[in-house]
Parts: C-alpha cells; sequence; structure tokens
C-alpha cells in the first residue's frame, strides 16, 4: 500500500465511509496517517459514588439494582437504570438505546465512566460507557487515540484504518541525515507515526510529536528562506516618489494616527522608493488602525499612476473595505476608481470589470482571491495589500508576474505572535508593528465564568440587546454529531436553547463554515443590518464583519481555544463608541484553565497576550488547543513548539550556508522530499 493510495484501498472503507472521511478532508492514506489525535484517553481510577462531584469525569464500580425503560414526549425512549456501590445510589441515563434493557439486568455488576451531570440535587450518568470485569482490567493501563470525527463515522473505526495502514503501508526511507536526528534527539519517521497514533505511554507520544512537529516547521522554515531569496533578486520597477495627495489626506483626517501607524507608514513609503520590490508584513492588533495605513498606502500608488490591489479573506470583508473606501474617496476627494472583484458577482459584472482592470480605468482593485484568477489582466499593477489568510505563495507571485511585472506585496496580521517567533515564521518579509490603540477606543471589559454562571450571562446578553445593541456567542461545534465529547457547545443546538430561554422578540440566528457562500454572506449582511441581534457561530466569524453595533463576545468551552484565538475572536467587538464587553465561558474549572484564561482578564493588548501564552505554554500539553489564522499547522504549534521553531531556524541557516543547494550525498534524502512536497507543512505554492 502506497501513501497516495486512496482510503478506499483499505478493507472496509467503501464509497459511504470514504464520503464520510473526505468531510475531514481525508481521501489518501497519507491523508489518514497525518489524521492525528487530537487527544489520548486513559481510564480514571474507580471512585465512589458518595464522592462524585458535578462536571467531573469519573469510573464508578456498581450493581444493576433497577432499569425501567420509558418513552419521552417527543418521542424518544429513554432507559433509567438504578445503580449502587458501597457508598451510595446514582441514576444511569440511555437515550434511544432501547435494546441495553438486556444488558443491563438488576443483579449485574459493571464499571459506568462519564462525565457526572447534575439536575437540581440529583447526580446522573448520562449516555455513559459501561465494561464488564474483564473489560475494565483489560483497558485500566491502555492509553488510546481519541480522533476528530464527524457524524458517521466512529472513533473505533477511525482507529481501526489507520491501525490496517501502519500494517501494510510502505514507508519512505528516512530523509533526515543521521547527524541531524542525533543533535535534536529525534526518532524516525516510520516509528513516529506508529507512535503518534499508538503510544505506550505518554513518553512515547511525546516523542512521536516532536518528530513530527519538527518536519512541519523545518519545512516551513526552509520554505520561507527560499523564498526570501527570491524577493531579494526583484528589483523595483514601480517607485514611487509622488505623495502630494497622500500627505494632504494624512492632514486631513478627523483624528490623529498613533506613532506606531505614522512609524509603518514611513516604513512602507521607504520601500516603495527603494531598489528591491517591497515584502513586508505589518503586524497589528485588531482595531489598530490597519485599514487606514493600507488606503494611504495605496493613495501613493494610484497618485504615482500605478493600480493597486486590496484582497480580503471573505466577500463580506471585501464589500466593507469597497464601502470605506468609497466614504473615503466621497469624503477627500482622492483619485480612487476602485472596482470590485468577488466570486459571487454575475458573469456580465466580472467582464465588465475585467475590462476595467485591463485598460487601467479602474486603478483599484478590491476582491477576494478572485483578484489574482487567470481572467483578471492589469494595467500595471503597482502594489498589492493582502490579508494572512491570502499571504503570497511562490505560484501567486508567479501569477502576478504574469500579469506584468513583480509588484510590491504588504501583508496585514491581526495574530498578535511574539517578535522573537515572527521573526522566523515570517523571515522572508521586513516586519512592521503597529502595538498601540487608537486613543478614542473604550478598553473592552472582560470576565472568565463556568458552565454554571451561564444563565446570567443570557440575561446580560438580553439587557444589552434591550439597550439596541448586538452580541456574539461562539461555539468550538458545529452539531452535535461533530465530536463524541458531549460538554462542547455546538451552534445548532445552542441557538435552539438560547431562543427557549429569552424572549420571542429578540432575533437569534447560527452561522457555521459548512453553510452555502451564499447563506453565509445572507446571514452576516443581515447582522450586519441589524437584522439580527444575537449571533451564534463557529469562529467563521473571526476574520468576518465589522459591526460597531456589537458590544458582547461570549465564548463557549473557552478552554479549547488558544489565548490568541480568543483575543482576535474579542476584536469583533469594542469597534464603536459603547462600552464592550467579552465572557468566556470555561467547561472545565481546573486552576490551570482559568489561569490561563485570567490572562485574558488582565489585558486587551495582544502582543502581551501573545507573550503570555508562550510562557504558559510547554511540553506539558502533547497537543495544542485550537489557535486561529494562517498557521494552523497540522501537529505543530507556534507557542508550544516554539524551542524547536528556533532549531529549525538554526539548522536551516546553516543548511543555507553550507550546502545551500543541498547537493552533499548526505542531504540528497531531504533534497527529494522537499522538491516533491511530501512534507507535512503549510503550502507556499497554493493559496
Amino acid at each position: 500500500m502506497q501513501l497516495t493510495d486512496s482510503v478506499k484501498a483499505l478493507k472496509g472503507v467503501g464509497d459511504k465511509t470514504a464520503v464520510l472521511f473526505q468531510k475531514l478532508n481525508i481521501f489518501t492514506v497519507r491523508d489518514l496517517l497525518q489524521h492525528f489525535p487530537r487527544e489520548y484517553d486513559r481510564l480514571e481510577e474507580v471512585s465512589t459514588i458518595d464522592s462524585l462531584k458535578p462536571d467531573q469525569q469519573a469510573v464508578i464500580a456498581a450493581s444493576v439494582t433497577a432499569a425501567k425503560p420509558s418513552r419521552l414526549k417527543s418521542g424518544k425512549t429513554l432507559l433509567t437504570l438504578s445503580v449502587r456501590d458501597g457508598t451510595g445510589q446514582v441514576t444511569v441515563l440511555y437515550f434511544n438505546q432501547p435494546y441495553l434493557l438486556q444488558k443491563f439486568r438488576p443483579g449485574m455488576f459493571f464499571y459506568f465512566r462519564a462525565i457526572v451531570r447534575q439536575r437540581g440535587k440529583q447526580l446522573l450518568f448520562e449516555q455513559p460507557a459501561a465494561y464488564t470485569r474483564e473489560e475494565f482490567m483489560a483497558l485500566s493501563d491502555a492509553l488510546w487515540p481519541v480522533y476528530g470525527l464527524t457524524k458517521g463515522l466512529t472513533n473505533r473505526m477511525v482507529t481501526s484504518c489507520i491501525r490496517q495502514a501502519l500494517d501494510q503501508i510502505v514507508f519512505p526511507d528516512e530523509y533526515l541525515p543521521a547527524y541531524i536526528l542525533q543533535r535534536e534527539d529525534l526518532i524516525g519517521l516510520r516509528e513516529a507515526y506508529h507512535n503518534i497514533h499508538f503510544p505506550q505511554n505518554l513518553k512515547e507520544a511525546a516523542l512521536a510529536r516532536r518528530r513530527l512537529a519538527f518536519d512541519e516547521l523545518f519545512s516551513f522554515v526552509y520554505m520561507v528562506r527560499l523564498q526570501k531569496g527570491f524577493s531579494e533578486q526583484l528589483p523595483n520597477l514601480y517607485s514611487m516618489p509622488k505623495e502630494t495627495i497622500t500627505r494632504q489626506l494624512l492632514q486631513a483626517l478627523p483624528y490623529q494616527l498613533t506613532k506606531p501607524q505614522l512609524r509603518t507608514l514611513q516604513e512602507i513609503f521607504i520601500d516603495l522608493e527603494s531598489p528591491y520590490v517591497m515584502n513586508r508584513m505589518i503586524q497589528g492588533d485588531v482595531g489598530s488602525g490597519k485599514t487606514v495605513v493600507a488606503l494611504l498606502s495605496l493613495l501613493k500608488c494610484v497618485e504615482n499612476g500605478f493600480q493597486g490591489a486590496l484582497m480580503a479573506p471573505t466577500e463580506v470583508l471585501a464589500e466593507q473595505h469597497m464601502a470605506y473606501f468609497f466614504d473615503m474617496t466621497a469624503a477627500h476627494n482622492l483619485p480612487f476608481r476602485p472596482v470590485l472583484l468577488v466570486g459571487s458577482m454575475t458573469a456580465a459584472q466580472k467582464k465588465e470589470a475585467y475590462k476595467q482592470i485591463k485598460s487601467g480605468e479602474a486603478n483599484l482593485v478590491i476582491g477576494t482571491h478572485a483578484v489574482i484568477q487567470e481572467k483578471v489582466v492589469f494595467k500595471n499593477l503597482a502594489l498589492v495589500i493582502t490579508d494572512e489568510q491570502h499571504r503570497f505563495g511562490v505560484r501567486q507571485r508567479e501569477s502576478l508576474g504574469q500579469k506584468g511585472e513583480y509588484p510590491h506585496v504588504l501583508v496585514m496580521s491581526a495574530t498578535p505572535i511574539p517578535r522573537s517567533l515572527a521573526i522566523i515564521l515570517y523571515g522572508d518579509m521586513n516586519l512592521s508593528v503597529i502595538d498601540e490603540l487608537p486613543s478614542n477606543r473604550l478598553p473592552r471589559l472582560n470576565c472568565v465564568v463556568t458552565a454554571s454562571k451561564r444563565a446570567a450571562s443570557w440575561r446580560f446578553l438580553e439587557k444589552e440587546v434591550l439597550k439596541g445593541h448586538q452580541a456574539y456567542v461562539i461555539c468550538p461545534m458545529v452539531d452535535s454529531g461533530e465530536m463524541e465529547d458531549s460538554s462542547l457547545e455546538n451552534v445548532v443546538d445552542y441557538s435552539a436553547s438560547l431562543k427557549e430561554a429569552l424572549p420571542s422578540d429578540i432575533r437569534i440566528e447560527y452561522l457555521h463554515g459548512r453553510m452555502r457562500p451564499a447563506l453565509k454572506k445572507q446571514i452576516m449582511e443581515a447582522f450586519h443590518a441589524h437584522e439580527i441581534d444575537i449571533l451564534v457561530s463557529t469562529t467563521v466569524i473571526e476574520v468576518g464583519i465589522n459591526v460597531p453595533n456589537a458590544t458582547v463576545m461570549m465564548v463557549e468551552n473557552a478552554e479549547r481555544f488558544g489565548l490568541a484565538a480568543l483575543h482576535q475572536l474579542r476584536g469583533r467587538v469594542g469597534r464603536g463608541p459603547d462600552q464592550s464587553y467579552c465572557i468566556f465561558v470555561a467547561s472545565r474549572e481546573d486552576e490551570k484553565t482559568l489561569k490561563r484564561l485570567d490572562i485574558l482578564k488582565q489585558s486587551n493588548d495582544g502582543f502581551f497576550i501573545a507573550e503570555e501564552d508562550l510562557k504558559l505554554r510547554g511540553p506539558g500539553d502533547l497537543f495544542g488547543v485550537q489557535q486561529s489564522g494562517d498557521l494552523n499547522f497540522e501537529l505543530a504549534d507556534i507557542y508550544q513548539d516554539a524551542g524547536i521553531l528556533k532549531s529549525c531556524s538554526a539548522l536551516v541557516k546553516e543548511l543555507m550556508e553550507t550546502d545551500p543547494d543541498l547537493q552533499l550525498k548526505e542531504h540528497q534524502g531531504l533534497k527529494s522530499v522537499l522538491k516533491s512536497g511530501l512534507l507535512n507543512c503549510l503550502d507556499f505554492r497554493t493559496i
């Protein structure tokens, strides 16, 4: 079996199962092996019933004293068990599994495992796993993988397929030279893949994870360095000495730019007049004023007779940028002649846009990645400003080059990354940092609460809506079938619960990434127009809409997200003149979780939060919490693996200096794998 074979080559995977795997972006055996566990599970020590506490996972050893089937008003069946040990009794519930009545007969003994729930004063076990004495003893010392799933695909099925693939796969030869493996304390590739999925203990899992994270980060840093060399060789064919109109607008703005904004603008202007093409990244916190810097940069470009382009990650954001540029052009009589270019436009609209771009009638193009499609031909494109999610790779530079000559590139990022890591991650770019917010912004008020305070939080949402404001609620899942973890909130059920709890005249809708683009756009526009009061969403809104009237951001299961991701989410509020609030709901109450989330209460400064996240995160967590932005590696985490990232940077520097073309015999395997793209890394050759 080869890595490139379809998952249907595996025994037991037919067309229906293959479709389920495709929902997880698993098409080949290689994709399957790189569907890494999100955590490992092991059985807890047995607790007595009288020691159980709500919202904690526990195992009890108990005998069934009674089993009663019933039917609910909804039509669902319910099996209620009473189970007892020597210290007390607890109720066990199973929904829609009437056949279990034959299994759980009075007098029989089982080990039950679940998260303890509380209903009034009563403690419950809902849908617990149940083991016989023999099954429990066989599993008690085991460590088994827990995978991200989709409805219809079980953890057992994924585990079985991965075990089968590991037994049959023809692995490529080790590509890293022996001296690197020894110096970096890395295990072999085959051993790493086996032990990341089926470790005997946590130490084996940690060593496997270290090797695979090294592969990702090494290949990423290597490609960054190659791209830097590519960029540095390009001459500036679009020098822009004129800036009269640009300076006039700077003086006419109704507010003063902050010192970091002015410094960044000066660095951009120097680049635009230098002998080489600009390749710069602006790192600026949410709300720090990157957009006005982009406008002034594009104005300088247009003033010098060239075309500019502004690429946004979503159509809604592109349209908001378009409205902003139109308003500024009208208010200050600017020479912009903008045109919008997004995927949902009709063929006739696109044809007209192409015509205006080619002739130069449009000197500013605002859109999504549709801006760099093959049909788009520019007259004299000189500056492209793009969001972090649309970071240009080698092919994008090539495609732009085919439209003319290589333009200047400016990337805007709202992801607060510590400078020590940013220099490595964005080593192909010069960095500008806007680390100060405009003085007219009210600081957000933050609080961290546990799930027991959810009802009070909903009352607060209601209070803000009654004031005429709007709110976001973020859940980590789309629907209840997405993962087996019942403690995770999902947008579908959550919005239904919220509608039941709040007055009927409060308009609540949900949004998630699986929706059709047209429907997502419709919902986002409705929220922007205040036709929706509360939007329940996944993180799809993170880089979405600018709604100054939204004053509350509530995040459920906040511990499932990285601090940087949470900080970016709260950047959706606090954009207007009113006081804004962020509520982070933790479904775990352990000291480590609450201490980590408490950092968000201490500061609204994204760079401070990134530094604190860097200090807190370490080798203790095998799998990082969910991060955001463009740097979502399959396994590596820039905070947790900061040490590996720095080692990779030093190693790549050494290779570039001693064997830049990887001609030495010991580097041939490395050269072959890097050229083939088989390493699991962010692909610089795709959008």
